[in-house]
Parts: structure tokens; sequence; C-alpha cells
């Protein structure tokens, strides 16, 4: 009688589990890596911005939460009416939200609490009240933006620190996302 060694063979129903437990890791690991990729690249692409004070009112609220676009002015530039976020050229660790009034080359005025530029006055529908601005008369340079708060009265910018050069902005605002009531994107 022929004696019969025990021989075990894998068969491949048995070798699937291994093998679906490092597909499943690799795939997980994948997903990981992908949610890291479009993080990353969220936050290069656009930065959180929180709301202080009253300067922007009635359009914006203080304590709102916004998404800024830093690119934007990468494609393209800043135009008339456009409201950023900036840093205050006098405290470049504080940013600052307003529209942009005048562009490079333009000339600023502001007398009998209308704002002209080039000449024209121009229509501000978005103001909270009327200016109690005192008068100026400003010719931007190339790369100098003026910049002015949506509530005149209660705004600190380009009528106190000048006009804001390019470098200093941050980005375009995209979306108010909190609170949820005031959800939207911003024209």
């Amino acid at each position: 009688m022929k004696s019969q060694s025990a021989k075990t063979t894998t068969t491949p129903a048995q070798a699937r589990p291994k093998l679906a437990w490092f597909n499943a890791a690799r795939e997980a690991l994948d997903v990981l890596i992908l949610v890291g990729a479009i993080y990353t690249l969220v936050n290069l692409a656009t930065v959180r911005f929180r709301v202080q004070g009253a300067s922007m009112q009635p359009g914006f609220q203080d304590r709102q939460f916004l998404i800024v676009s830093r690119l934007s002015y990468l494609l393209g530039q800043p135009e008339r009416g456009d409201i950023i976020v900036f840093h205050n050229p006098s405290t470049l660790a504080e940013d600052y939200i307003k529209r942009i009034i005048a562009l490079p080359g333009d000339t600023v005025e502001i007398r009998d609490s209308l704002v002209y530029v080039n000449g024209a006055p121009i229509d501000e529908p978005y103001l909270n009240e009327v200016c109690d601005c005192s008068d100026q008369r400003r010719e931007l340079g190339p790369n100098e933006y003026w910049v002015m708060g949506d509530n005149r009265n209660h705004s600190r910018d380009s009528r106190e620190f000048g006009p804001i050069l390019r470098e200093h902005i941050v980005g375009e605002v995209l979306i108010r996302y909190w609170p949820p009531a005031a959800w939207g994107i911003i024209r």
C-alpha cells in the first residue's frame, strides 16, 4: 500500500480574502490621497474670510463668512464694482473687505457726498446711506486701486489710507456661506 502524503493546495477561493483586504486597503489609501489633494487645491485657490464690522452693510453683515477666490485675479484683472478682500496697507496683517471704486489711471473725486470717477458720477444703488464725506480728489497711478465700504459713514477705506496696491489684493469675494440663511453667490 502506498502512503499518500498529505498535500495541501490553496484554492483560488482561499486566496481571495487576503487579496480583497489588500485591495480595500489600497482603495482607502487612494481615496485619502485624493481627498488630501482636493483639500490642498481648494485651500490654495480660495481663502475663507469673516466679516468684521459694519463697513459693508447692508450687503454684508458682521460675523458672516465668505469664500474668497485667489484665482480670479491670476486669470483676469480687478474691475470697478468688484468686492475684494485685501491686506490693509497700514497693517498688512489685517484684512479688509471693500468695493473697488476706481482702477489704475482713473481720477477719483468725492464732492457733495457723491463719488465721481473720471469726471462722471457713479451709480451706487448698494449704499447704506448718503455719505458724510469730506471732498477729495486723487489721480491713481499704475497698480493703484481706490476702495470704499458700502456703509461709507462707518468705513475705514481709501479715503483714510489712500489707494491700495495690486499686490495687497487677496482675492475676489465669491460666496457667502454663513449663516445658512444668508448663503449665496456674490455678483
